[in-house]
């Protein structure tokens, strides 16, 4: 298998990623949770507060506060039937039904799962899966592993001063069935958008969380009890009750690494062999997913690194100030359970320059998170941003911008109403483009951090454009708008559109934005 081969047409030629003569066996479709069978398992409260601020200053937080944390991050939320929409199974009534978590997912089918090694005074210590379905924690092994957790992120974490490591994996199959070999493409972008919800309701908690993406993976899997052929350990993420404690210093800034393997980890502690359920008694091959799993793991801490490339917007681009706006507080709680994905439902509206300024403002601001990638620099250019075509938003002309977060301005790379060619451009016209005043494009190296972390380096960027298009989507709610991310576009147009060839970048997901009007359909919140 050629991997270049693989990214390229990951981003560049999707329809080679998918056969077109595929079709999902909705009959024989997985679920979107997994589910562990006779385990010892612990019920969260179901009392989930609206808003973050009661919740605020509460020290060393218990299970209701975990349980609310989890709940926040990749809980159920809605339950909704509507009309038949193409490629979604209808129910005995002739509608289609979904069961919405807090966050978006392409599809809405939820590969990731989410797993937390907990020390906690009603819970005996050990290791967790988070059952999204039942909303409550099984037990899968018990007993203190500080150690272990320590060595596989290479020293770089006290595991004795936090309350938790959390750890998003990747279950292929769950949206493989739909997608083929296209859902590696999803599975990193849908992790790193329950990273980013995951930081935003730890924040809103008060809690501290770093994101490691350096693992030795076989010992993480390993620890979890996973089957490296199924399902995989994607990020690591230490939770302390103290928010001083991550957001004081940058993990990998100066601090060495503790030398190890997965190999000497794995031999510690015994394998685990429980059984789950995911539904699908005909799971087809997905060889070109573990090779690309396989490629991107580290085996050994000697393979750690740091970002050191940074990327620059040339002179040559024409900069537009922007209004210097100062976004009031907003409980992020209300903003996961207010945040909607609209089809054709956008409605062509003006948008106030100064709109416009505090959803790029506040999105860049609040992207700014603890890492094992940087050395440090608070102020460094991020590895993801975004860029822009709006369409009637006052203050500035038509035209695609790529957004300067440090002089919080625009650089203009191509003047005029762009919306024909964004239309033009979609490989799935499921949105009417001339409807939407705001179209974002999340941007990174066109390489994929290949030159860092080779193949680890696709699934590292997909996780940070995904937590950057959470926070995106959590600013657009701010305002009363919503946002849609789209991957059926044209990635050679878009990186002509804004010039991104030039600066080795990429346009990596598509999210139009804008007002809207609310789809008829029966829905019900799930929150207690």
């Amino acid at each position: 298998m050629d991997i270049a081969r693989f990214l390229h047409e990951l981003h560049f030629e999707t329809d080679k990623a998918k056969p077109i003569d595929w079709e999902p066996d909705w009959e024989d479709a997985p679920l979107p949770f997994k589910l562990y069978r006779r385990l010892p398992y612990y019920p969260l409260s179901l009392d989930v507060p609206l808003t973050f601020a009661a919740l605020r200053g509460i020290g060393k937080p218990g299970v209701r506060e975990l349980g609310h944390l989890l709940w926040y991050a990749y809980g159920t939320a809605t339950a909704s039937r509507a009309a038949v929409i193409p490629g979604q199974p209808p129910n005995p009534y002739g509608l289609s039904e979904w069961y919405r978590r807090v966050v978006p997912s392409g599809g809405g089918l939820y590969p990731n799962e989410l797993y937390a090694y907990l020390k906690l005074p009603e819970l005996p210590d050990g290791v967790y899966h988070y059952d999204a379905a039942r909303h409550r924690l099984v037990l899968l092994r018990e007993g203190n592993y500080d150690s272990y957790v320590e060595r596989a992120v290479g020293g770089r974490l006290d595991a004795s001063g936090h309350f938790g490591v959390l750890f998003v994996t990747a279950f292929f199959w769950k949206n493989f069935f739909k997608y083929h070999d296209f859902s590696y493409r999803l599975q990193g972008l849908d992790a790193g958008v329950l990273i980013g919800q995951l930081l935003e309701a730890g924040k809103g908690f008060g809690f501290g969380a770093s994101v490691h993406y350096q693992f030795l993976d076989r010992a993480a899997g390993h620890l979890l009890g996973l089957r490296e052929n199924e399902e995989s350990v994607y990020a690591v993420i230490p939770m302390a009750s103290e928010p001083e404690r991550q957001s004081g210093r940058r993990t990998g800034a100066g601090s060495s690494v503790l030398l190890g393997t997965s190999e000497e980890l794995i031999r510690e502690i015994p394998p685990l062999f429980h059984e789950h359920y995911v539904r699908s008694k005909r799971v087809k091959a997905y060889p070109r997913l573990i090779r690309m799993n396989e490629a991107s793991m580290q085996h050994s801490t000697a393979d750690f690194r740091i970002f050191r490339h940074r990327r620059a917007i040339p002179k040559g681009f024409r900069r537009i100030p922007l209004p210097r706006v100062e976004v009031p507080a907003a409980d992020a709680a209300a903003l996961s359970r207010k945040r909607y994905s609209p089809e054709t439902d956008f409605v062509l509206r003006r948008v106030g320059g100064h709109v416009l300024a505090g959803i790029l403002r506040q999105t860049a601001t609040s992207f700014r998170y603890v890492s094992d990638l940087d050395e440090g620099e608070d102020e460094a250019p991020p590895r993801v941003f975004l860029c822009g075509c709006f369409h009637g938003v006052e203050g500035v002309r038509d035209g695609a911008y790529l957004y300067d977060h440090a002089a919080h301005a625009l650089a203009e790379a191509r003047p005029g109403d762009q919306r024909a060619w964004l239309q033009y451009g979609l490989t799935f016209p499921n949105v009417n483009l001339y409807q939407v005043p705001m179209v974002f494009h999340a941007a990174g190296d066109r390489l994929h951090a290949w030159r860092e972390w080779g193949a680890r380096g696709y699934r590292i960027q997909q996780m940070e454009a995904g937590i950057l298009v959470q926070k995106l989507l959590l600013a657009i709610a701010r305002t009363g708008m919503a946002g849609r991310p789209l991957l059926g576009y044209d990635a050679y147009m878009a990186d002509a559109l804004f010039r991104l060839s030039e600066l080795g970048q990429t346009a990596l997901i598509q999210i139009p934005a804008g007002p809207y009007r609310y789809r008829h359909r029966y829905e019900g919140s799930l929150h207690g």
